[in-house]
Protein backbone atom coordinates (compact mmCIF):
# COMPACT_ATOMS: atom_id res chain seq x y z
CA UNK A 1 0.00 0.00 0.00
CA UNK A 2 1.42 3.66 -1.14
CA UNK A 3 2.35 6.28 1.58
CA UNK A 4 -0.53 8.14 0.60
CA UNK A 5 -3.00 5.71 0.77
CA UNK A 6 -1.85 4.84 4.82
CA UNK A 7 -1.72 8.86 4.94
CA UNK A 8 -5.53 9.13 4.16
CA UNK A 9 -6.56 5.93 6.03
CA UNK A 10 -4.98 7.30 9.27
CA UNK A 11 -6.18 11.07 8.26
CA UNK A 12 -9.99 9.99 7.79
CA UNK A 13 -9.85 8.22 11.32
CA UNK A 14 -8.17 11.21 12.94
CA UNK A 15 -11.26 13.57 11.87
CA UNK A 16 -13.55 10.94 12.84
CA UNK A 17 -12.34 12.42 16.19
CA UNK A 18 -13.57 15.18 18.52
CA UNK A 19 -10.55 14.25 20.47
CA UNK A 20 -6.75 12.51 20.54
CA UNK A 21 -4.64 11.56 23.10
CA UNK A 22 -1.25 12.40 21.19
CA UNK A 23 1.98 10.44 22.59
CA UNK A 24 5.14 11.65 20.98
CA UNK A 25 9.23 10.53 20.95
CA UNK A 26 10.92 13.19 23.01
CA UNK A 27 13.61 14.06 20.24
CA UNK A 28 13.96 16.91 17.74
CA UNK A 29 11.88 14.73 14.92
CA UNK A 30 9.20 13.03 17.54
CA UNK A 31 8.20 16.58 18.80
CA UNK A 32 8.31 17.59 15.73
CA UNK A 33 5.54 15.32 13.78
CA UNK A 34 3.39 15.33 16.47
CA UNK A 35 3.16 19.21 16.47
CA UNK A 36 2.27 18.75 12.78
CA UNK A 37 -0.63 16.77 13.30
CA UNK A 38 -1.69 18.76 16.28
CA UNK A 39 -1.55 21.95 14.08
CA UNK A 40 -3.74 19.81 11.71
CA UNK A 41 -6.40 19.15 14.41
CA UNK A 42 -6.64 22.19 15.64
CA UNK A 43 -7.41 23.81 12.62
CA UNK A 44 -9.99 20.70 11.95
CA UNK A 45 -11.50 21.46 15.30
CA UNK A 46 -10.92 18.32 16.60
CA UNK A 47 -9.60 18.71 20.41
CA UNK A 48 -6.14 16.67 22.02
CA UNK A 49 -3.65 16.62 24.37
CA UNK A 50 -0.24 15.99 23.71
CA UNK A 51 2.65 14.77 25.77
CA UNK A 52 6.16 13.67 25.07
CA UNK A 53 7.78 10.67 26.44
CA UNK A 54 11.23 8.96 26.39
CA UNK A 55 9.21 5.56 26.32
CA UNK A 56 6.02 3.85 25.66
CA UNK A 57 4.50 0.50 26.30
CA UNK A 58 1.17 -0.90 25.65
CA UNK A 59 -0.04 -0.35 29.12
CA UNK A 60 0.43 2.86 28.57
CA UNK A 61 -2.88 3.04 26.15
CA UNK A 62 -5.85 2.25 27.92
CA UNK A 63 -9.84 3.35 28.17
CA UNK A 64 -11.33 4.07 24.67
CA UNK A 65 -9.98 6.91 23.69
CA UNK A 66 -8.35 7.47 20.16
CA UNK A 67 -4.76 7.37 20.58
CA UNK A 68 -2.03 8.81 17.88
CA UNK A 69 1.19 7.85 18.55
CA UNK A 70 4.52 9.79 16.70
CA UNK A 71 7.73 8.96 16.29
CA UNK A 72 7.00 6.20 18.93
CA UNK A 73 5.02 2.61 18.83
CA UNK A 74 5.98 1.21 15.35
CA UNK A 75 8.20 -1.34 17.42
CA UNK A 76 5.33 -1.90 19.83
CA UNK A 77 3.73 -5.47 18.48
CA UNK A 78 0.47 -5.94 21.07
CA UNK A 79 -0.61 -1.86 21.05
CA UNK A 80 -4.77 -1.77 20.08
CA UNK A 81 -5.49 -2.28 16.51
CA UNK A 82 -7.44 0.70 17.01
CA UNK A 83 -4.52 3.02 17.96
CA UNK A 84 -2.99 5.09 15.20
CA UNK A 85 0.16 5.22 14.72
CA UNK A 86 2.60 7.73 12.36
CA UNK A 87 6.55 6.36 12.54
CA UNK A 88 8.93 5.48 10.47
CA UNK A 89 11.26 3.25 12.72
CA UNK A 90 10.84 -0.61 12.23
CA UNK A 91 7.31 -1.92 11.79
CA UNK A 92 6.13 -4.49 14.36
CA UNK A 93 2.63 -3.37 14.97
CA UNK A 94 0.28 -4.81 12.76
CA UNK A 95 -2.71 -2.40 12.79
CA UNK A 96 -4.63 -0.73 10.38
CA UNK A 97 -3.84 2.86 11.16
CA UNK A 98 -0.17 2.57 11.02
CA UNK A 99 1.39 5.10 8.29
CA UNK A 100 5.08 4.68 7.78
CA UNK A 101 7.49 4.50 4.70
CA UNK A 102 9.12 1.36 5.18
CA UNK A 103 5.67 -0.36 5.00
CA UNK A 104 5.79 1.49 1.27
CA UNK A 105 9.36 0.15 0.59
CA UNK A 106 10.77 3.94 1.46
CA UNK A 107 13.67 4.14 3.22
CA UNK A 108 12.96 5.63 6.43
CA UNK A 109 16.32 5.79 7.96
CA UNK A 110 17.18 8.42 5.42
CA UNK A 111 14.16 9.36 3.17
CA UNK A 112 11.72 10.16 5.20
CA UNK A 113 11.50 10.70 9.01
CA UNK A 114 8.36 10.75 11.67
CA UNK A 115 7.97 14.97 11.17
CA UNK A 116 7.66 13.72 7.20
CA UNK A 117 5.30 11.29 7.62
CA UNK A 118 3.30 13.37 9.56
CA UNK A 119 2.95 16.15 6.57
CA UNK A 120 1.83 13.54 4.39
CA UNK A 121 -1.08 12.67 7.09
CA UNK A 122 -1.71 16.38 7.88
CA UNK A 123 -1.80 17.01 4.03
CA UNK A 124 -4.99 14.81 3.66
CA UNK A 125 -6.82 16.98 6.81
CA UNK A 126 -6.51 20.27 4.70
CA UNK A 127 -4.06 22.56 3.34
CA UNK A 128 -1.29 22.55 5.67
CA UNK A 129 1.51 23.42 3.18
CA UNK A 130 2.51 25.90 5.78
CA UNK A 131 3.90 23.13 8.20
CA UNK A 132 6.16 22.18 5.71
CA UNK A 133 9.16 24.04 7.43
CA UNK A 134 8.65 21.85 10.68
CA UNK A 135 9.48 18.59 8.83
CA UNK A 136 12.86 20.55 8.64
CA UNK A 137 14.10 19.74 12.15
CA UNK A 138 13.08 15.91 12.33
CA UNK A 139 15.42 15.23 9.12
CA UNK A 140 18.22 17.54 11.23
CA UNK A 141 18.04 15.81 14.51
CA UNK A 142 17.71 12.31 12.91
CA UNK A 143 20.86 12.75 10.67
CA UNK A 144 18.71 12.37 7.71
CA UNK A 145 19.49 12.93 3.99
CA UNK A 146 17.60 15.52 1.80
CA UNK A 147 16.60 12.87 -0.80
CA UNK A 148 13.13 10.93 -1.37
CA UNK A 149 10.07 11.87 -0.32
CA UNK A 150 12.27 14.77 2.19
CA UNK A 151 13.38 16.31 -0.88
CA UNK A 152 9.85 16.47 -2.12
CA UNK A 153 8.35 17.80 0.66
CA UNK A 154 11.39 20.39 0.92
CA UNK A 155 10.89 21.88 -2.62
CA UNK A 156 7.41 22.01 -1.83
CA UNK A 157 8.39 24.41 0.79
CA UNK A 158 10.70 26.16 -1.07
CA UNK A 159 8.25 26.65 -4.45
CA UNK A 160 5.43 27.92 -1.19
CA UNK A 161 8.06 30.19 0.18
CA UNK A 162 7.70 28.50 3.87
CA UNK A 163 11.82 27.22 3.57
CA UNK A 164 14.22 29.58 2.10
CA UNK A 165 17.70 27.71 1.39
CA UNK A 166 21.10 29.72 1.91
CA UNK A 167 24.72 28.42 2.90
CA UNK A 168 26.48 28.75 6.61
CA UNK A 169 27.12 28.06 9.91
CA UNK A 170 25.07 25.40 10.62
CA UNK A 171 25.81 25.23 14.59
CA UNK A 172 22.65 26.78 16.35
CA UNK A 173 23.58 29.32 19.36
CA UNK A 174 22.36 32.73 20.12
CA UNK A 175 26.00 34.15 19.44
CA UNK A 176 29.21 33.23 17.69
CA UNK A 177 30.43 31.99 21.06
CA UNK A 178 27.74 29.88 22.13
CA UNK A 179 27.80 28.40 18.94
CA UNK A 180 30.65 27.18 19.49
CA UNK A 181 30.78 26.43 23.14
CA UNK A 182 27.86 23.89 22.88
CA UNK A 183 28.83 22.54 20.03
CA UNK A 184 27.64 18.37 19.73
CA UNK A 185 26.58 18.20 15.89
CA UNK A 186 29.14 18.42 15.38
CA UNK A 187 31.40 17.78 18.17
CA UNK A 188 34.86 19.39 17.38
CA UNK A 189 37.55 18.13 19.79
CA UNK A 190 39.61 20.48 21.87
CA UNK A 191 37.11 23.19 20.79
CA UNK A 192 33.91 22.43 22.47
CA UNK A 193 32.99 23.28 25.91
CA UNK A 194 36.66 25.28 26.15
CA UNK A 195 35.54 28.90 26.45
CA UNK A 196 39.08 29.81 26.31
CA UNK A 197 40.31 28.53 23.53
CA UNK A 198 36.92 29.39 21.68
CA UNK A 199 37.81 33.39 22.85
CA UNK A 200 40.73 33.11 21.85
CA UNK A 201 39.96 31.77 18.16
CA UNK A 202 37.47 34.36 17.75
CA UNK A 203 39.75 37.08 18.94
CA UNK A 204 42.45 36.29 16.54
CA UNK A 205 39.65 36.07 13.52
CA UNK A 206 38.36 39.06 14.76
CA UNK A 207 41.90 40.86 14.46
CA UNK A 208 42.53 39.50 11.18
CA UNK A 209 39.14 40.84 9.82
CA UNK A 210 39.16 43.59 7.27
CA UNK A 211 36.63 45.77 9.32
CA UNK A 212 36.54 46.71 13.24
CA UNK A 213 33.60 45.18 13.56
CA UNK A 214 33.63 42.02 11.36
CA UNK A 215 34.90 38.51 11.45
CA UNK A 216 36.18 36.72 7.85
CA UNK A 217 34.33 33.72 8.29
CA UNK A 218 37.11 31.92 5.93
CA UNK A 219 39.92 32.57 8.72
CA UNK A 220 37.81 31.05 11.67
CA UNK A 221 36.71 27.80 10.26
CA UNK A 222 40.75 27.47 9.36
CA UNK A 223 41.21 28.05 12.69
CA UNK A 224 38.73 25.51 14.03
CA UNK A 225 39.55 22.89 11.40
CA UNK A 226 43.33 23.27 12.36
CA UNK A 227 42.91 23.21 16.32
CA UNK A 228 39.77 20.32 16.40
CA UNK A 229 41.56 17.73 13.04
CA UNK A 230 43.65 15.55 14.98
CA UNK A 231 40.80 14.07 17.17
CA UNK A 232 37.47 14.98 14.95
CA UNK A 233 36.84 13.34 11.42
CA UNK A 234 36.11 14.11 8.42
CA UNK A 235 32.31 13.88 8.56
CA UNK A 236 32.55 16.47 11.74
CA UNK A 237 34.69 19.03 10.18
CA UNK A 238 32.39 18.98 6.81
CA UNK A 239 29.44 19.14 8.95
CA UNK A 240 30.32 22.61 10.28
CA UNK A 241 29.38 24.84 7.14
CA UNK A 242 27.27 23.64 4.76
CA UNK A 243 23.23 24.03 3.50
CA UNK A 244 20.97 25.95 5.89
CA UNK A 245 17.21 26.49 6.15
CA UNK A 246 15.50 29.67 6.66
CA UNK A 247 12.11 28.41 8.09
CA UNK A 248 9.76 31.25 7.69
CA UNK A 249 7.01 30.80 9.35
CA UNK A 250 8.43 29.26 12.51
CA UNK A 251 9.65 31.20 15.91
CA UNK A 252 13.34 30.09 15.30
CA UNK A 253 13.54 30.46 12.22
CA UNK A 254 17.05 28.80 12.08
CA UNK A 255 16.47 25.04 11.44
CA UNK A 256 19.37 24.05 12.76
CA UNK A 257 18.65 25.99 15.72
CA UNK A 258 14.93 25.07 16.38
CA UNK A 259 16.04 21.44 15.48
CA UNK A 260 19.27 21.49 18.45
CA UNK A 261 16.33 23.64 21.12
CA UNK A 262 13.38 21.26 20.90
CA UNK A 263 15.71 18.12 20.92
CA UNK A 264 17.16 19.49 23.99
CA UNK A 265 13.76 20.38 25.47
CA UNK A 266 12.56 16.73 24.76
CA UNK A 267 15.58 14.98 26.57
CA UNK A 268 15.38 17.32 29.72
CA UNK A 269 11.90 16.40 30.62
CA UNK A 270 10.37 20.04 29.36
CA UNK A 271 9.17 18.87 25.84
CA UNK A 272 5.90 20.68 26.78
CA UNK A 273 8.04 23.87 25.87
CA UNK A 274 9.87 22.49 22.65
CA UNK A 275 6.22 21.81 21.46
CA UNK A 276 4.98 25.32 22.42
CA UNK A 277 7.73 26.52 19.92
CA UNK A 278 6.75 24.03 17.42
CA UNK A 279 3.27 24.84 18.08
CA UNK A 280 4.04 28.91 17.34
CA UNK A 281 3.97 30.20 20.74
CA UNK A 282 7.51 32.40 21.35
CA UNK A 283 6.56 32.82 24.98
CA UNK A 284 9.01 29.93 26.36
CA UNK A 285 11.97 31.33 23.76
CA UNK A 286 14.42 32.04 26.62
CA UNK A 287 14.26 29.03 28.51
CA UNK A 288 14.20 26.81 25.93
CA UNK A 289 17.28 28.09 24.76
CA UNK A 290 19.15 28.18 28.10
CA UNK A 291 17.70 24.62 28.53
CA UNK A 292 19.44 23.94 24.58
CA UNK A 293 22.60 25.54 26.58
CA UNK A 294 22.85 23.59 29.18
CA UNK A 295 21.77 20.32 27.87
CA UNK A 296 25.16 20.56 25.16
CA UNK A 297 27.14 21.34 27.86
CA UNK A 298 26.19 17.92 29.86
CA UNK A 299 26.72 16.46 26.56
CA UNK A 300 30.03 17.78 26.05
CA UNK A 301 30.44 17.04 29.40
CA UNK A 302 29.53 13.42 29.29
CA UNK A 303 31.84 12.95 26.26
CA UNK A 304 34.83 13.86 27.82
CA UNK A 305 34.08 11.45 30.70
CA UNK A 306 33.35 9.00 28.61
CA UNK A 307 34.85 5.38 29.85
CA UNK A 308 34.83 2.28 28.31
CA UNK A 309 33.33 -0.77 29.90
CA UNK A 310 35.56 -2.89 30.87
CA UNK A 311 36.47 -5.87 28.46
CA UNK A 312 33.96 -4.56 25.93
CA UNK A 313 35.53 -2.47 22.49
CA UNK A 314 33.40 0.16 21.64
CA UNK A 315 30.98 -0.16 24.98
CA UNK A 316 31.11 3.25 26.75
CA UNK A 317 29.42 4.32 29.89
CA UNK A 318 28.16 7.85 31.11
CA UNK A 319 26.69 10.29 33.57
CA UNK A 320 23.30 11.25 32.93
CA UNK A 321 20.85 8.59 31.46
CA UNK A 322 19.40 10.93 29.19
CA UNK A 323 22.35 11.70 27.55
CA UNK A 324 23.14 8.59 25.79
CA UNK A 325 21.81 9.33 22.31
CA UNK A 326 23.83 12.48 22.24
CA UNK A 327 26.60 11.13 23.21
CA UNK A 328 26.77 7.93 20.80
CA UNK A 329 25.60 10.13 18.04
CA UNK A 330 28.82 11.97 18.78
CA UNK A 331 31.11 9.11 18.99
CA UNK A 332 30.51 6.97 16.17
CA UNK A 333 29.93 10.32 13.79
CA UNK A 334 32.28 12.69 15.11
CA UNK A 335 35.33 11.54 16.37
CA UNK A 336 37.93 8.12 15.04
CA UNK A 337 35.56 4.95 15.37
CA UNK A 338 35.32 2.73 12.82
CA UNK A 339 32.79 0.09 14.39
CA UNK A 340 29.40 0.40 15.67
CA UNK A 341 28.84 2.20 19.12
CA UNK A 342 27.02 1.29 21.86
CA UNK A 343 26.62 4.09 24.86
CA UNK A 344 24.76 3.42 27.76
CA UNK A 345 24.22 5.39 31.15
CA UNK A 346 22.16 4.12 34.52
CA UNK A 347 18.87 5.94 35.49
CA UNK A 348 16.70 4.72 38.53
CA UNK A 349 16.75 1.14 38.88
CA UNK A 350 17.40 0.74 34.56
CA UNK A 351 20.17 1.38 32.22
CA UNK A 352 19.79 3.71 28.89
CA UNK A 353 21.49 2.28 25.88
CA UNK A 354 22.10 4.14 22.72
CA UNK A 355 23.62 2.16 19.72
CA UNK A 356 24.90 4.28 16.53
CA UNK A 357 26.95 2.76 13.05
CA UNK A 358 29.96 5.12 12.16
CA UNK A 359 29.66 6.60 8.63
CA UNK A 360 30.44 3.82 6.46
CA UNK A 361 29.91 0.98 8.31
CA UNK A 362 26.60 -0.99 8.54
CA UNK A 363 25.18 -3.14 11.28
CA UNK A 364 21.17 -3.37 10.57
CA UNK A 365 21.28 -2.31 14.81
CA UNK A 366 17.59 -2.08 15.47
CA UNK A 367 16.87 -5.95 15.07
CA UNK A 368 20.13 -7.13 17.14
CA UNK A 369 19.31 -4.36 19.75
CA UNK A 370 15.70 -5.29 20.06
CA UNK A 371 16.69 -9.15 20.30
CA UNK A 372 19.46 -8.60 22.93
CA UNK A 373 17.03 -6.20 24.98
CA UNK A 374 14.40 -8.86 25.26
CA UNK A 375 16.62 -11.59 26.43
CA UNK A 376 17.99 -8.99 28.88
CA UNK A 377 14.53 -8.56 29.61
CA UNK A 378 14.19 -5.21 28.73
CA UNK A 379 12.77 -3.31 25.38
CA UNK A 380 14.39 -1.84 22.50
CA UNK A 381 14.82 -1.07 18.64
CA UNK A 382 15.17 1.50 16.10
CA UNK A 383 16.89 2.11 12.79
CA UNK A 384 19.28 0.01 10.92
CA UNK A 385 22.48 2.75 11.85
CA UNK A 386 20.32 3.77 14.68
CA UNK A 387 19.07 2.36 17.90
CA UNK A 388 18.33 2.15 21.32
CA UNK A 389 17.03 0.57 24.41
CA UNK A 390 16.50 -0.01 28.23
CA UNK A 391 17.48 -2.88 30.34
CA UNK A 392 17.83 -3.78 33.93
CA UNK A 393 21.02 -2.32 35.35
CA UNK A 394 22.66 -5.48 36.86
CA UNK A 395 22.35 -6.85 32.92
CA UNK A 396 24.17 -4.56 31.45
CA UNK A 397 27.30 -6.91 31.49
CA UNK A 398 25.50 -9.64 29.61
CA UNK A 399 24.07 -7.24 26.87
CA UNK A 400 27.90 -6.06 26.25
CA UNK A 401 28.77 -9.96 26.27
CA UNK A 402 25.68 -10.20 23.62
CA UNK A 403 26.07 -7.03 21.39
CA UNK A 404 29.98 -7.83 20.94
CA UNK A 405 28.77 -11.44 19.82
CA UNK A 406 26.20 -10.20 17.46
CA UNK A 407 28.99 -7.69 15.73
CA UNK A 408 31.68 -10.40 15.22
CA UNK A 409 29.01 -13.00 13.88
Amino acid sequence: MSLETTAEIVAGKIRRQEFVEVFAHHDADGIAAASILCHAMSRAGIRFRLRVRAELTSADITGDAAYLLCDIGAAIKDLPVTTMVVDHHMPEFEGEFHVNPRLAGIDGDRELSAAGTAYFVAQQMGDNRDLAGLVIPGIIGDGQEMAGKNLEIFNDGIANGIIVPDRGLKLPGRDMTERWYMATSPYLSGISGDERIITGILDRAHDQAKGANETRLDNLLSRVVLEAAQKTTLTGLTAIYGDTYHLQREVIEDAHALAAVIDACGKTGHGDIGATLCLRSSLGIDEAWEIARQHRVRVIEAVKGARQHEGASGVYEIQGDMLASDVADILARDLQNESPILVYAQGKGSCHLSARCPHGTSANLGPKVRELAAACGGTGGGHLFRAGATIPCDRITEFAKGWQEALAS
